[in-house]
């Protein structure tokens, strides 16, 4: 009851925020709900400036640190709010007004227990960025070295955990009152969100995302980032080294300290690919704000509270797909789509394939400089939600950042297009990964593997044989079909087709045995 009561209060305020802005929307619930929705047009400043993302992020901003999170995740939720509510959430800023230095101070002496004096020769109490999470100060440790700290917000875990509530209560309140609302997915989309936000407040999970960054670009003097102090990193402090540099956005100042902007775009592109193709970890949140141009003219990164990872296999399928656009194959854009299980098999290819033509068709003819590869993304996901695609949520992490990497390129050069740039590294990771040499030793390691398993497989099976016409164990021919079931769903996908064969042959064996 208490928390009903505390539940509904807090929605009648975020409806008056939300109405103020003229951010509330009555249409979802104009069916199952009239009484509601006309609540809702009464509540609504329809003379409120704007688009209506730009007024929902103008809600979310007031809302507070919560809602501004809930924004950033709906940002890369085209297939949620559409396009132009996505493109205007993605715009939202993640700035708070500063929580005192002494507070700050009492957070770190508490998390790492000893005197602030003892891990900091200067302390600024002053932050040189205040977000919705945690802020950050400048320092000195004492050895000298110049150091930035970031220190969560007092009392935001509570915060959070009280919104998260209320977020899950609306969410399937919302499928209660309107049931078709099911294919958005809300209950999963604030499940997500909370996955999110968990590891952005333990500051161990963003020191050890850094760490593994730093790792994969160790020896690369164009893409660097910044020491993590772990002797001064907990999980409401992190302690890295202090960025020294200029934001990657002011070209005027760059080309004024002797550095070439093209240069730096190269470098942001080899960079990008490199996280997405080469490694399948990469940084997600690649924004202006984000990234530094050091006095040597390499790439700084910072903030690495939120990261993506994509496995090999779905690499494989974005290069597949990749190609298909770039040679009009629309086929194989469709197959790969079909083959990676995004689009079910219940669905007509061909007809995939001409919404496929639909997307890729327009983008050739034009310049370079005009094609987006995270707008082709962001269309193809778009098309294949018809096709009941299920929402891959690491894909869409991934267009969201290709946009922000391409906004980074616009700004340092708008008449190059930086994936042209990262056509030579593109094209030996093609050759690598999906040449005839790659398929050949793909196909000879199959091979490999299934010599080296096969006298095990024989034995067992002769083993297997001898005790059903010995009058060993009795087996039902239904227990040998679950088993073939079971064998072929677990095995490895390149090796199915082999298996399935050996597995047959056994199964035969033993049901003539039975007989």
């Amino acid at each position: 009851m208490i928390r009903l009561l505390r539940n509904l209060l807090r929605l009648v305020a975020i409806a008056r925020t939300l109405g103020r802005h003229g951010a509330l929307l009555s249409d979802p619930f104009r069916d199952a709900a009239p009484g509601l929705a006309w609540v809702l047009r009464r509540l609504n400043n329809n003379r409120a400036p704007g688009r209506p993302g730009q007024r929902l992020a103008s809600a979310l901003q007031e809302l507070g640190p919560s809602f501004i999170k809930l924004g950033q995740v709906l940002s890369i939720r085209a297939d949620l709010v559409g396009d132009e509510i996505a493109a205007d959430l993605a715009q939202l800023r993640d700035r708070l007004p500063p929580f005192p230095g002494t507070a700050a101070r009492a957070i770190i002496e508490a998390e790492l227990e000893r005197p602030i004096s003892l891990l900091f020769s200067r302390f600024d109490d002053a932050a040189v960025a205040a977000a919705s999470i945690a802020q950050v100060h400048f320092a000195e440790t004492p050895d000298g070295r110049q150091v930035a700290v970031k220190v969560l917000r007092p009392g935001i875990e509570l915060a959070f955990r009280r919104d998260l509530d209320l977020m899950f209560w609306l969410a399937r309140l919302m499928l209660r009152v309107q049931p078709r609302l099911k294919r958005l997915k809300p209950v999963a989309v604030v499940e997500t969100f909370a996955e999110t936000v968990a590891l952005e407040m333990d500051l161990r999970m963003e020191a050890a995302a850094a760490s593994e960054l730093a790792e994969n670009f160790q020896g690369d003097e164009t893409f660097k980032v910044p020491a993590i102090d772990w002797d001064r990193t907990s999980q409401r402090v992190l302690t890295l080294a202090r960025v020294d540099g200029l934001p990657v956005d002011r070209t005027d100042a760059i080309r004024d300290a002797g550095i070439d902007p093209d240069r730096l775009l190269q470098h942001a592109a080899n960079a990008f690919f490199n996280q997405v193709f080469r490694d399948g970890f990469f940084h997600a949140d690649l924004h202006p704000g984000n990234m530094f141009v050091d006095a040597a003219g390499s790439l700084v990164a910072v903030d690495f509270g939120i990261m993506g990872r994509i496995d090999r296999q779905t690499r494989l399928y974005l290069a597949d797909m990749l190609i298909g656009f770039l040679n009009r194959d629309y086929r194989l854009v469709a197959r790969v789509h079909f083959d990676a299980g995004f689009v079910p098999k219940t669905q007509n290819q061909d007809l995939f394939m001409q919404a496929c033509r639909a997307i890729g068709e327009p983008l050739h003819g034009r310049p370079l400089n005009e094609i987006s590869i995270g707008r082709l993304l962001a269309q193809l996901f778009a098309v294949t939600e018809k096709f009941q695609m299920e929402t891959q949520p690491q894909l869409l992490l991934l267009q969201k950042s290709m946009l922000t990497a391409e906004g980074v390129g616009r700004v340092l050069n708008p008449a190059i297009n930086m994936w042209e740039l990262a056509r030579p590294l593109i094209e030996q990771w093609m050759r690598e990964n999906r040449g005839p040499e790659a398929r050949l030793a793909e196909a000879a390691s199959a091979m490999t593997s299934i010599a080296v398993r096969l006298p095990t497989l024989v034995r067992d099976l002769e083993q297997t044989a001898a005790l059903v016409a010995q009058g060993g164990v009795p087996i039902h021919p239904a227990s040998i079909h679950d088993l073939v079931q079971r064998l072929l769903v677990r095995t490895d996908h390149q090796l199915r087709p082999v298996w399935a064969v050996l597995i047959l042959m056994a199964a035969i064996i033993a049901v003539l045995a039975l007989h």
